[in-house]
């Protein structure tokens, strides 16, 4: 098989060198030398030369011809080094490169299918709870309205969540920046949540000018806002708590604040809240924790340009900021 890939690859070589020699004498013929012998010669010598030109350049390439010409089994046996010449040098280590950006596609395709399905088995494991507790109040002779309204409404911030979580992969197109008025902003998001604020006899404070704007995606940020506020919301236990909205500047920076009186982060779980399916202490008292709203929040910071932070205090409470 090497052979034969190497003849087809010289074929035209050795034609052109033939039409060379034919070439020159013709020229010399032309010219009145017409001794026939030294032809003959001549061409036999021009073959001799070319053939063994090649021979030797085949004995170098031998190897490597034969590795391309027979289907590699598995990666080792494409990416074997045993060229010679500074071409197949050249080659093979394109090929390691190129087998070395194939390997971080397909490990970033991995941890992507791994995370993006450890989270839907916890998401579907999490739906079933609301779920259950719908059909049970459905059992009862009388419809208790406002307990069927909050677990819905649980059930479709699960699937927003999840929904938002498909789309994250594909950002860039689903992004549309403008600037964005950010009490408006604030403001709806709250009015989606009120029935939880209600719920959880939690009360909404915001302290944002009617004239500030921040330049982002609007769809984003409210997402990442009710991550914020479902968080503060969810870990305060007391009644009678605020979750306070407000902003500030900070060196020509816009930053956002959503502030809770709630049971606050520990020390141990606050550097590692915005990894994914990173449910802490905090998670595991609740039990509803995906692990996932900090760490689709973090990533929509980092893809829109803006800054998260996330400052707490066991007992005292957590302050979320964003740095627009």
């Amino acid at each position: 098989m090497g052979l034969k890939l190497f003849l087809k690859e010289n074929i035209s070589f050795i034609i052109f060198e033939l039409f060379v020699v034919l070439f020159i004498l013709s020229l010399y013929w032309l010219d009145g030398f017409r001794n026939v012998d030294t032809a003959i010669y001549s061409i036999v010598i021009s073959m001799v030369l070319i053939f063994s030109f090649l021979a030797i350049r085949y004995v170098f390439r031998k190897n490597f011809l034969n590795r391309i010409s027979n289907l590699p089994n598995s990666m080792d046996d494409a990416l074997q080094k045993n060229a010679k010449t500074p071409e197949h040098l050249q080659m093979e280590a394109y090929l390691q490169e190129l087998y070395r950006h194939y390997q971080n596609e397909v490990q970033n395709l991995y941890v992507k299918q791994n995370r993006q399905e450890k989270f839907l088995n916890q998401w579907i494991h999490q739906m079933k709870t609301p779920i259950s507790v719908i059909e049970l109040l459905l059992q009862e002779e009388e419809l208790d309205r406002s307990s069927i309204q909050e677990e819905v409404d649980r059930l479709k911030r699960g699937i927003e969540m999840v929904l938002m979580s498909a789309r994250l992969e594909k950002f860039e197109e689903d992004m549309q920046i403008d600037e964005v008025n950010l009490k408006e902003i604030v403001t709806a998001t709250i009015n989606d949540n009120k029935r939880l604020f209600i719920t959880n006899h939690v009360f909404p404070v915001i302290n944002i000018d009617q004239t500030i704007t921040v330049t982002t995606d609007s769809k984003w940020l409210k997402f990442m806002l009710g991550q914020f506020i479902t968080n503060a919301v969810k870990y305060t236990f007391k009644p009678n708590k605020k979750v306070k909205i407000f902003v500030e500047k900070d060196e020509g920076k816009t930053v956002l604040f959503v502030q809770d009186e709630g049971i606050g982060i520990p020390k141990s779980d606050l550097s590692r809240v915005t990894k994914p399916f990173f449910t802490g202490e905090n998670g595991r008292r609740t039990g509803e924790s995906t692990g996932m709203g900090l760490f689709l929040a973090k990533e929509i910071c980092e893809k829109l340009g803006h800054e998260l932070v996330i400052e707490s205090e066991v007992g005292k409470g957590t302050t979320v900021k964003v740095v627009f």
